[in-house]
């Protein structure tokens, strides 16, 4: 252990001195990283290749910060994040970069029926349960299962009761980069109890980098045909709603801020302050895997592009930061300074019986996949 976190420290020493990003810039050090909680050791961890960089902390499995180059070969860091593990745990957004578990986004006043029994969940956003409540995977240590320079590899054992969830629920993550300057996300879970799964990942992008600015310049296609409406506490009304004429129509790709002028006389709008809300992907067929959405910031040329398996993808317009949160690099996370792009099953699926099915059973294997590929825009 003391010869990997030697490694480390000189591959962050390496990359520091002679990448085109400046020293001063480039504020990370793993020992802000190396401490415990609750009796488990947290770490920093570098994924690389020749175009892109990936820091992960096994805390919340986050993506701390992920390095990609502008049309000009010039790297920026386009992932909100903090610089040590304190930061994280005081920030007033809890949720940044950090694997979501055990079912991601909301759940109807924390409550769902499940072979007969009534089953409570902590209420964390406003009268619902939110990302697996205040101490979900977001919270827990992973443990690192191996890591090399390609992927790491990690494991949390869930427990019967946690968080209101029935069953040990066993997972397995999988983050890996390939030459593509694709980042894949592998998901594996299995339980001994019938209990709800949604697994996602909740980075925050900004593809100008450092949380520079707002992100309503962006350009974003998202691949959906209907979206999930939503009430006032952002819980689907269980209608799979086509996007054909609102500001919900993504299909061509548009600045994220071209429509949000409507959101005083847009209903959904009106109900996210903004965007936050769930489309419903266009697949050839369920479960394959498909481009979900496309992002390009026009100045610097940065697109990534999401694939998954999912059949949804939550996209977030940073509408609820206030600039509480202050960055890695002295930034203020500012009200729509980023977006997530949360590939998912449906919000509240365990109480919408038309929805996409999220529960997992005893000898099923819960399996999916998502890819976020870095380019510069044609």
């Amino acid at each position: 252990m003391i010869l990997k976190k030697i490694v480390l420290v000189i591959i962050l020493l390496s990359f520091v001195s002679c990448d085109p990003l400046k020293k001063e810039e480039f504020v990370l050090k793993a020992s802000d990283f190396q401490t415990e909680i609750n009796g488990k050791k947290t770490d920093l961890y570098l994924l690389k290749n020749e175009q892109i960089q990936v820091y992960i902390t096994n805390y919340g499995g986050r993506i701390v910060s992920l390095l990609s180059p502008d049309r000009n070969g010039s790297p920026e860091d386009v992932v909100l994040g903090f610089k040590s593990i304190a930061d994280y745990q005081k920030a007033k957004t809890p949720f940044h970069g950090c694997l979501i578990g055990r079912y991601g986004n909301r759940i109807a006043k924390g409550s769902f029926e499940l072979d007969g029994t009534i089953h409570q969940l902590p209420i964390n956003n406003n009268e619902n349960h939110l990302h697996g409540g205040p101490d979900g995977f977001h919270n827990q240590v992973w443990e690192v299962i191996s890591t090399d320079k390609n992927a790491i590899v990690m494991s949390y054992l869930s427990q019967d009761g946690e968080m209101g969830y029935p069953g040990n629920l066993g997972v397995e993550v999988t983050y890996a980069i390939n030459e593509k300057n694709e980042l894949s996300i592998t998901y594996k879970a299995t339980t001994d109890k019938d209990t709800p799964v949604n697994l996602t990942n909740h980075a925050f992008f900004n593809l100008a980098g450092q949380a520079k600015g707002s992100i309503n310049d962006h350009l974003l296609m998202i691949n959906a045909d209907h979206f999930t409406p939503v009430d006032r506490g952002l819980i689907p009304l269980g209608e799979i709603r086509s996007v054909e004429g609102t500001p919900f129509d993504f299909r061509r790709a548009k600045t994220i801020g071209q429509d949000l002028n409507q959101q005083d006389s847009d209903t959904q709008l009106s109900h996210g302050g903004g965007y936050d809300h769930n489309f419903v992907l266009t697949k050839e067929s369920p479960g394959s895997m498909s481009l979900a959405a496309r992002v390009v910031d026009p100045k610097s040329g940065r697109q990534m592009d999401v694939f998954t398996e999912e059949p949804g993808i939550q996209f977030y317009g940073g509408n609820f930061m206030d600039g509480s949160d202050v960055g890695k690099y002295g930034t203020k996370f500012e009200y729509r300074s980023s977006l997530a792009l949360e590939t998912q099953h449906y919000p509240d699926s365990p109480n919408q019986p038309a929805f996409p099915n999220t529960i997992l059973q005893p000898g099923e294997t819960y399996q999916t996949k998502s890819i976020y590929r870095f380019s510069i825009a044609e």
